[in-house]
């Protein structure tokens, strides 16, 4: 027998239950896998209050690392005993054990530490696509990340000071701009104190934005658009205050010839070519010291409904783990 995570309904952090589950083999294809740290990320909320339906009951979690322990049919390149890591895919990594189709594995460098590797893939791989594709960031390019001490906002603001760029951040108190400020944000503009538009002209000396990456949605959203250039660029990734408004396309023109785009994890990193080449990418800056992925909390497997309590009344910073 194994444990996990399950949830018969949506709703509240309390619909996540510890309980005994079966340990499945592999299919052809697929490894299984035993769980030594796990990602927390706001998905997982969203799919646990259905904002993000799931088949019902479900195991959240869609970042994992562990051991290989069985393999089925047909797969190459991996055998047990190895440590591998994975982001996306099927939610299930709220569990001891687990099966995972082998292309979503990947085989962790000795340099990357287990809760290292569940406290920054997922992340990492977004931040990739985030200023890398969706929105390709320049040197020189002005910046404004909000959420910027939460897990991926400290990736991205690593990553975007990386390519150059100008990086100003909003953050909730003095505590987080402090964090922000040593992983890359040159300006962390205190939301719950300052107006952020005005902020960040007195940060840059009058210039606004070429991107604005927001994964907070409707508290955000008016702020985001005056905050951008003319043919500036909101990439609207995430809804953790709830659902933006709707759009009237007239307002993108009275503010500059606005772009505005909805980018999800699974359309970027769902091909397994470009998920295993962003993950080189992203291990590679890891290994030579130019990203790190800080874990800021550590919960046990099974208390995941307080770590969930946590991430969304606003108490984590940097990455929230769980370990079984």
């Amino acid at each position: 027998m194994s444990r996990a995570m399950r949830m018969e309904r949506t709703g509240g952090p309390e619909v996540l239950i510890w309980t005994e589950t079966d340990v499945v083999e592999p299919g052809p294809g697929q490894v299984g896998i035993r769980h030594t740290a796990i990602g927390v990320n706001y998905i997982d909320v969203y799919h646990r209050t259905g904002v993000y339906p799931l088949p019902l009951p479900a195991t959240p979690g869609v970042e994992g690392v562990g051991v290989v322990v069985s393999v089925g049919a047909g797969v190459d390149g991996l055998k047990v005993g190895d440590r591998v890591a994975y982001a996306g895919g099927a939610p299930g990594a709220y569990s001891e054990h687990r099966v995972l189709d082998a292309a979503r594995a990947l085989r962790l460098p000795d340099a990357i530490g287990d809760e290292q590797a569940a406290s920054g893939l997922f992340s990492g791989l977004t931040a990739r696509f985030l200023l890398r594709d969706v929105y390709r960031v320049a040197s020189d390019d002005v910046v404004l990340i909000h959420a910027a001490a939460g897990k991926v906002g400290l990736l991205m603001c690593q990553w975007a000071r990386h390519l150059g760029a100008t990086v100003i951040g909003t953050v909730g108190s003095e505590a987080k701009a402090a964090v922000a400020a040593e992983h890359g944000c040159r300006f962390p503009i205190v939301y719950t104190r300052d107006n952020v538009p005005e902020a960040l002209l007195r940060a840059t000396g009058g210039a606004k934005a070429h991107v604005v990456y927001d994964s907070v949605g409707k508290d955000t959203f008016a702020d985001s658009l005056d905050c951008l250039r003319p043919k500036g660029m909101l990439v609207s990734f995430g809804v953790a205050s709830g659902e933006t408004p709707p759009l009237d396309l007239r307002l993108l023109l009275a503010k500059g010839s606005l772009f505005v785009t909805r980018p999800s994890f699974g359309h970027y990193m769902g091909e397994t070519g470009a998920y295993r080449a962003a993950a080189q990418e992203l291990f590679g800056l890891v290994t030579d010291g130019t990203l790190t992925f800080p874990t800021g909390q550590r919960f046990a497997l099974k208390d995941a409904a307080a770590a969930h309590r946590a991430l969304e009344e606003r108490r984590t910073t940097a990455a929230t783990i769980l370990v079984p």
